[in-house]
């Protein structure tokens, strides 16, 4: 397959996130009926207009990906297997320890007043914050974690292979670990937004690039599906990563903009987990497992970011929309993309530490 280099978009892509993101705040504070009508679209908590910019975000990925690839990347079990670890066994904790920590006690006195939950339960303020963070740690990404995983010059293969699965143990185990770390009796779980967001962000996008990678290579060749058609289809997905970005801050640019010192104390123990969790996977796991670079990049991705949209829905089912549980969840997008760019650069600017250098 042709080199896969960072063209001109991609290289200055976080300068246009940043226009992205004060472009979103700026319309949903000049014209925020637009953001209300277009967020009140939405299935299940699952956003209408974000979900169609995902799919385009998704699905040239997906024709990218030879399925070939996926299937030797299923009879590697060792990244999975770290993944499964740094998700469910590790982050978690680290993200409840860390939120504690800065939340209820370094910043806790930046952080004064309680607040009423939906059940009718007042609690510290900064309790809620904590909650809205631990939310966001047993929420691994899904969908996003193809597009960081490109950019970096993973394994696509292996990248989906690990989607998946944790997916499905997203199903089993968000509900029981949710309620250990919030200490709630039963914590319910929005089985519909976890299922459709799977549906929508994965499943859609990874049947539409299958038949259309199949239906193209038939007809014209794998030369000219390389060549002309990725080609034509590779700013699609940067362009509808910037349409989401537009959309999630007009969305929810009036907190962000209301509560800038809030948002802030959130921040930092969220960036720092994020760092954290991609450390341990990236330079620490992987390198101790001797993996490739190509398989060591996603391993270190998909446990640093997060399901935002999962995590704000529960929050907003356990504690109300206007919690402060939901606007730490919220936090979690603001911080999300541009943390994940730095690492993306992280990681290809340390190719020469692993095996296996993507060519």
């Amino acid at each position: 397959m042709t080199e896969r280099g960072l063209s001109t978009f991609e290289k200055y892509l976080t300068v246009w996130v940043a226009l992205c993101i004060v472009g979103g705040i700026l319309i949903g504070r000049i014209a925020p009926g637009i953001a209300v009508t277009l967020d009140s679209f939405s299935i299940y908590q699952v956003s209408i207009p974000i979900a169609i910019a995902l799919f385009f975000m998704m699905y040239p990925i997906m024709v990218k990906i030879d399925f070939a690839e996926v299937l030797k990347a299923a009879r590697t079990p060792k990244p999975v297997a770290l993944t499964l670890i740094i998700n469910w066994a590790i982050k978690p904790f680290t993200m409840y320890i860390l939120a504690t920590f800065f939340l209820g006690y370094l910043f806790v006195g930046f952080i004064p007043g309680t607040e009423v939950l939906l059940n009718g339960t007042e609690v510290e303020l900064w309790r809620s914050y904590v909650a809205g963070c631990i939310l966001l740690g047993i929420a691994p990404c899904t969908a996003m974690v193809l597009m960081w995983s490109y950019l970096a010059k993973g394994n696509d293969g292996l990248t989906l292979i690990m989607v998946a699965i944790n997916s499905l143990t997203m199903l089993v185990l968000y509900a029981p670990l949710g309620g250990f770390l919030l200490g709630v009796n039963a914590m319910p779980i929005p089985w519909e937004t976890i299922l459709l967001s799977v549906v929508v962000y994965v499943a859609l996008p990874l049947v539409a690039g299958y038949f259309t990678r199949k239906w193209v290579i038939s007809r014209m060749g794998m030369a000219w599906f390389e060549d002309r058609f990725l080609h034509f289809l590779t700013p699609v997905s940067i362009v509808a990563l910037l349409g989401t970005l537009v959309l999630l801050f007009s969305f929810k640019g009036n907190v962000i903009v209301e509560n800038p010192l809030t948002i802030l104390w959130i921040a930092i123990p969220l960036c720092i987990q994020t760092v954290l969790i991609f450390t341990l996977g990236y330079f620490v796991l992987a390198r101790r497992f001797n993996l490739p670079y190509r398989e060591a990049a996603p391993v270190g991705m998909i446990g640093a970011s997060n399901h935002f949209e999962v995590a704000i829905a529960t929050a907003t089912i356990l504690f109300g929309l206007s919690s402060g549980a939901a606007l730490a969840t919220v936090v979690g997008v603001l911080i999300e993309v541009p943390v994940m760019l730095m690492l993306v650069r992280i990681c290809l600017r340390t190719q020469g530490m692993f095996k296996g250098e993507p060519t």
